[in-house]
């Protein structure tokens, strides 16, 4: 039997506490598991965004006890309507739709308001005894059989594994001298909570514009988050904007179908790009969500990219233990790696594929993709596949992502 130390999670938001929580559902109490992050020394959360949790993605905090401390802020989506149009179209023709549960009463995704997320986690994190210390991951040595990880705040750990969960802009990724690869879209995403005056109905709208896609993410009560994509320098001068104006830009763009729009918050944007690490791993080094790759939000599936890299190394590291096999060795690692590298370039090069689909200007282009929105909204098996797919069932899914426990 090897001999097991602890676990490090450098980054503290929903990758790393996920994860921290399904190794201690399948591990136990004798392995010590730490969470490293500065920001959870921020509480509440005061993240004003909200993410699209897949159905499979539900099912995994539904396992690891957090789904329901959340289930009832958050709003299914309960169906999705797709349109393709010009910014001054009088009417915006609905090309595909999708509607109906992945299994009886179970939809296809939620919205989740962040902060409520965030402190679900934090809280089951702390009631089940996971080492929260709001400090950074600063450095990682080899030593023998394990590293030692140093803290910003001077504390040290001894541990089997560390997992680099800290973001796009990883520096344990960079420590570890694991390259990306990727380009820039010289896009940004705006995203700004709305409220209106008429009920949503549970509805998720997309409309493809030729700056890239505008989408309508419903919230409880009668509000909605919008990810909404323009150029960088476009993206720039619309959040800068004096109130009447950028909500003059809104309603051109969101429309009066649900009655008057006000903006609840400042509207932020975020430059859009795409990269994936050249190794999810290193020696006794995981890359988890963010840190491993950066996708364009034209599919929603970001986040939740994430939370299935969460589940396969959750997977894979609970085998081992059971087999009683060093949690970091290089072929657990491996079998991590060999799960998610697939699915990961897959999702990079469907979404890239769909951004230069639709962000353009091309009459011709825009003939063809509405051609074949019309074939796919014809086709219920096709849709049917698509909404699995969409919603993290297809392939090869970890038991986390059933709903099943570790």
């Amino acid at each position: 039997m090897a001999v097991q130390r602890s676990i490090v999670i450098g980054g503290g938001a929903f990758a790393g506490l996920a994860l921290a929580l399904a190794l201690r559902q399948g591990l136990g109490a004798d392995i010590a598991v730490t969470v490293a992050d500065p920001a959870l020394a921020q509480r509440p959360s005061r993240d004003p965004r909200a993410t699209a949790i897949v159905a499979a993605c539900r099912r995994l905090f539904e396992a690891i006890g957090v789904w329901e401390q959340v289930a009832g802020v958050a709003q299914p989506i309960l169906d999705m309507v797709v349109t393709d149009s010009g910014l001054e179209d009088a009417t915006r023709p609905v090309f595909l739709t999708f509607a109906g549960d992945v299994e009886p009463g179970e939809p296809f995704a939620h919205m989740v308001e962040n902060r409520h997320l965030i402190d679900a986690l934090v809280n089951r994190a702390e009631a089940e005894g996971i080492d929260l210390r709001a400090s950074a991951v600063t450095t990682f040595e080899r030593d023998g059989g394990g590293l030692d990880v140093t803290l910003a705040d001077g504390g040290k750990i001894a541990a089997s594994l560390l997992v680099a969960a800290d973001g796009a802009r990883s520096k344990l990724r960079e420590h570890a001298g694991i390259a990306t690869h990727g380009w820039d879209y010289n896009q940004s995403g705006i995203v700004v909570t709305v409220g209106h005056e008429r009920d949503h109905r549970g509805r998720a709208e997309e409309h493809f514009l030729p700056a890239g896609p505008f989408a309508i993410l419903p919230l409880t009560g009668r509000r909605c988050s919008l990810v909404w994509t323009e150029s960088r320098t476009e993206a720039a001068r619309i959040t800068a904007l004096a109130e009447p104006d950028f909500h003059a830009e809104l309603e051109q763009r969101f429309g009066l179908h649900l009655g008057e729009i006000k903006v609840l918050d400042k509207p932020r944007a975020f430059p859009l790009g795409y990269f994936v690490a050249r190794s999810f791993i290193a020696e006794r080094l995981a890359l988890v969500g963010d840190a491993a790759h950066v996708i364009h939000p034209i599919a929603g599936q970001g986040l939740n990219m994430g939370l299935k890299d969460v589940a396969a190394l959750a997977e894979v590291v609970v085998d081992a233990a059971r087999l009683g096999i060093d949690l970091g060795q290089a072929d657990v690692l491996e079998r991590y790696q060999r799960w998610r590298r697939f699915d990961t370039m897959a999702m990079g090069l469907a979404t890239n594929s769909l951004n230069l689909l639709f962000s353009n200007k091309s009459t011709l282009l825009r003939t063809v993709r509405d051609i074949g929105l019309g074939l796919v909204d014809r086709a219920p098996p096709l849709k049917s596949l698509f909404i699995r797919q969409a919603a993290g069932l297809a392939g090869e899914v970890p038991r986390l992502l059933k709903g099943e426990a570790l």
